[in-house]
């Protein structure tokens, strides 16, 4: 199943993975072909455009840096029978690798991080260089989790304009000064046949990610799952987090950096969960910065 709706911007430098179990992940391209992979995977509800000039930068540093949209965001598939499960996006991501010419290194922001993360863990070879962890963690603030799902929801039937769509982000984002210019809200939204905009993801992931009816006991052994899985990480690791997140607290940062030792970690002032669109040239350094030390020659 594919959106009724048309994506708003022309085609750029984009490719398209072709996955044996029929999904189509859409990935823009920057940087030498021959260069080094990295591997940008966003969060649930935002698209491949997420990541501002990170990917540039890289790109324009000799690596070959890789956005690529899940599925059901973006230009990607969607998933036929509205299954949205954290497996799909695992499989998504290996299908993408196994296209690659290098071992890649991670980039990923919450749903992004945890899908890289159960990828390079669920096997006995490691899939990846290196892993950069962007404001996620195995334990995260339910309270912040609804609160992001609470915004999804809330643009379920459209916007009139581009400049209604920036008012819902701007109560949901009050730290962030509103754009002066609007137009490029139309990388993560889609115009529909009805003439409204609607954000550029399938509704019916809300149907699978509503953790509202999660008990306890359910939530903490998906906790411990991904905690064992971060224990098993042997790759350079790198936790962002941004300071004022209502998702990752620092409490839960510590935790996953007393499980993983190696792991190096920044805390960006200034920003909330959505760390890359918060305060992008510093998470930009804070990434050149990781991968040059760890990665060089």
């Amino acid at each position: 199943m594919q959106p009724p709706t048309r994506s708003l911007l022309p085609a750029g430098p984009t490719k398209r993975f072709e996955l044996a179990h029929g999904i189509t992940i859409a990935a823009d391209l920057h940087g030498d072909p021959a260069g080094p992979p990295v591997v940008f995977l966003h969060g649930g509800g935002q698209t491949r455009h997420s990541w501002g000039g990170t990917a540039e930068r890289l790109g324009s540093l000799g690596f070959h840096a890789i956005t690529m949209d899940h599925r059901g965001h973006g230009d990607s598939s969607w998933e036929p029978n509205g299954e949205y499960w954290l497996d799909g996006f695992v499989e998504d991501l290996l299908g993408v690798i196994d296209q690659l010419h290098d071992k890649p290194i991670l980039v990923g922001a919450s749903l992004g991080g945890i899908t890289s993360l159960i990828a390079e863990t669920m096997g006995e070879e490691s899939i990846a260089k290196g892993l950069i962890l962007v404001d996620i963690t195995p334990r995260m603030d339910r309270d912040g989790v609804q609160r992001i799902l609470a915004f999804m929801r809330g643009g379920a039937d459209g916007f009139e304009s581009l400049e209604e769509a920036a008012k819902a982000i701007s109560s949901y984002l009050p730290h962030r000064s509103p754009p002066r210019d609007v137009s490029g809200l139309q990388k993560n939204l889609r115009l529909g046949d009805d003439g409204r905009y609607r954000w550029h993801w399938d509704p019916r992931l809300l149907n699978v990610w509503d953790t509202s009816n999660y008990d306890e006991e359910e939530g903490q052994r998906i906790v411990e799952e991904r905690m064992a899985a971060s224990r098993r990480l042997t790759i350079p690791t790198l936790l962002v987090r941004g300071r004022m997140s209502d998702v990752v607290t620092e409490e839960a940062a510590r935790e996953f950096l007393a499980v993983v030792p190696h792991a190096e970690y920044v805390d960006l002032q200034g920003a909330a969960h959505m760390v890359a669109g918060d305060k992008n040239d510093a998470f930009t350094d804070a990434v050149i910065d990781f991968i040059g030390r760890r990665f060089a020659g």
